[in-house]
């Protein structure tokens, strides 16, 4: 599904809720918007109804047997309230994962899905007090955890990773994961440490996976992207490498320099084909930063190469 002119060329970006944090703490506010609201049910791990298209399948909050007190509250999308809630045990509807919806869905419901599951994730994960162990219990629409034995506030949790397209001029530097289908390969990706700045951290990953040394002042930020498999954000940047001989990690099954040809000949391919036997490379999927970042670095070769 090619993005609309001007939108984000990956996922969970267009579309996003006005998020209206104001309402949060004005529970008469929300159960007045609550009947006329759009619901999102997920299922325990996380998928999301279908209607008999494939598309969302919108619950009206009037029909749904649940408190808005007991729903999360994601924001306002041209007036009109949207919130998620667990679905129901004995729930029989079709669902779809998160990845497939992505691919498929108009950009605001993926969008829309992402931050539910997000937030669900969150609630799964953070039942109690880091500080004391007691029971959490979420306030203020589902975006804090209080804990009532010790006081301690809690607020949902997203991880800072780089993904960055390293190139020694002439090259790209692509990894992968053993875990991964055999054609499969993206760029590097590692998460932000205390004390660090992103651009310390590409360097330092770069590093760490693939023996090449990154060249000091050469990472160039290029857009980020909400990943919420399970709670990331992506921070996408290029940059300049020395053309060290790559050497696989712990994390890495491989790492390899691959030309232009190659990587062009690997975005130009369906990326489900990893699974499938055949010669070259297969690269990520349309909805992933991975991607962008990839041609932004194939379209600075190019452009490079036509201005000789």
């Amino acid at each position: 599904m090619a993005p609309a002119p001007g939108a984000s060329p990956f996922a969970f970006v267009d579309g996003a809720l006005d998020r209206a944090d104001y309402l949060r703490d004005d529970p008469a506010a929300l159960q007045a918007l609550w009947p006329q609201a759009g619901v999102i049910a997920l299922d325990p791990s996380g998928r999301a109804p279908i209607d008999p298209t494939g598309h969302l399948l919108v619950l009206e909050g009037a029909t749904v047997a649940a408190d808005p007190g007991d729903a999360t509250f994601l924001g306002l999308r041209d007036g009109r309230a949207w919130f998620s809630v667990a679905a129901s045990a004995d729930d029989t509807t079709p669902r779809i994962d998160l990845r497939k919806a992505a691919a498929t869905w108009p950009a605001w419901q993926a969008t829309l899905f992402a931050q539910a599951r997000a937030l669900q994730h969150w609630h799964q994960r953070h039942r109690f007090c880091a500080a004391c162990g007691g029971a959490l219990r979420f306030v203020r629409a589902g975006w804090l955890g209080r804990c009532d034995a010790c006081g301690s506030e809690h607020y949902p949790r997203t991880d800072q990773a780089i993904i960055a397209a390293i190139t020694d001029g002439e090259r790209l530097l692509l990894g992968r994961q053993a875990t991964w289908p055999a054609r499969r390969w993206s760029v590097v990706a590692g998460f932000v440490e205390p004390g660090e700045t992103l651009e310390q951290t590409v360097a330092r990953e770069v590093r760490e996976e693939t023996g090449v040394r990154v060249r000091p002042g050469t990472a160039r930020y290029l857009g980020s992207q909400p990943w919420p498999f399970p709670g990331s954000l992506m921070l996408g940047f290029i940059a300049e490498a020395e053309p060290d001989a790559p050497r696989a990690s712990e994390e890495l099954e491989d790492a390899r320099w691959f030309d232009a040809e190659e990587v062009r000949a690997g975005l130009a391919r369906d990326w489900t084909e990893a699974d499938a036997p055949g010669e070259g490379i297969v690269l990520a999927p349309p909805i992933s930063i991975a991607r962008h970042v990839i041609r932004a670095w194939l379209d600075a070769y190019d452009a490079a190469r036509a201005a000789c």
